[in-house]
C-alpha cells in the first residue's frame, strides 16, 4: 500500500512532479512552502505547512512519504540538504517516475529518484538517491549515475558514463561514452565532453566564454 505524500517546495518543479504523481493515483496530503502557492498552480488547496517544524510535528516518518520538490541548480545544496536532514529524522523519499518515460527493466534506482517525461534509460544503468534525470534527456547503456545528480532537460549520457555524487550536466550537454566526471563537476548546457572531467571542475562551450 503507498502511503501518502508531503510535498518539499511548491514551486514549477514541484508542480511538474505533482502532474506525474496525480496522474498515478498518488495522495499530496501536505507541502512545505514559507509563502502562498501560486493561485495557478496544480498544488494550490494542498495543505500548506510553513516550514520544515511543522511537517516534523504533524507527521509521523512510518505514515507518510516525502517528495524533494525543489529545482536543481549547480552550486545549490538546498535540495541535497533537505534529504540529507529528513533522512536523519526518519523520512523516506518516494521515487517519481512518469508514465511518459522510457525505462530498461534491467536499471536501478536509488531512493527519491525523478525521471520526468520524455527520459530514456537504457539497460545496466544505476541511479543514485536524490538524482533527477530531467524532461527528454538519454541515459544510454551502463552508466552509473551517482547521488544528487541533475541530468538535465535533453541531455545525453552516452554508454558507461559514471558520474560521481553533486553532478550537474546541463541542459542539452553530451558527455562521449565511458567517461567519468568526479564530484561536484558541472558540465555547461549545451557542452560536449569527450574527456574525463575532475572532482569540482566547471566546462562550459568555448563560445561561451567570449559572451559580452
Amino acid at each position: 500500500m503507498t502511503k501518502p505524500l508531503i510535498m518539499l517546495g511548491a514551486g514549477g518543479h514541484a508542480a511538474g512532479l505533482a502532474e506525474i504523481l496525480y496522474a498515478q493515483g498518488r495522495v499530496i496530503t501536505a507541502l512545505v512552502a514559507p509563502e502562498p502557492v501560486n493561485s495557478k498552480s496544480l498544488l494550490v488547496g494542498i495543505k500548506r505547512l510553513q516550514n520544515d517544524e511543522d511537517l516534523l510535528l504533524q507527521y509521523c516518518p512510518k505514515d507518510v512519504e516525502l517528495v524533494n520538490g525543489l529545482g536543481s541548480l549547480p552550486g545549490k545544496d538546498l535540495q541535497w540538504q533537505l534529504f540529507q536532514f529528513f533522512k536523519t529524522k526518519g523520512y523516506s523519499f518516494s521515487q517519481v517516475i512518469s508514465h511518459n518515460a522510457i525505462l530498461s527493466n534491467n536499471i536501478e534506482l536509488g531512493e527519491g529518484a525523478q525521471i520526468m517525461a520524455g527520459v530514456i534509460v537504457q539497460a545496466g544503468v544505476t541511479i543514485g538517491d536524490n538524482t533527477l534525470l530531467n524532461s527528454g534527456c538519454i541515459v544510454e547503456h551502463d552508466c552509473s549515475i551517482g547521488q544528487h545528480n541533475h541530468i538535465a532537460p535533453s541531455a545525453t549520457l552516452c554508454g558507461g558514463v559514471n558520474t560521481g555524487i553533486h553532478v550537474h550536466i546541463g541542459a542539452g550537454a553530451n558527455v562521449i561514452q565511458y567517461l567519468n566526471i568526479g564530484d561536484h563537476a558541472v558540465i555547461g548546457a549545451g557542452t560536449t565532453i569527450a574527456r574525463d572531467v575532475l572532482a569540482h571542475q566547471t566546462l562550459i562551450p568555448a563560445c561561451s566564454r567570449n559572451l559580452s
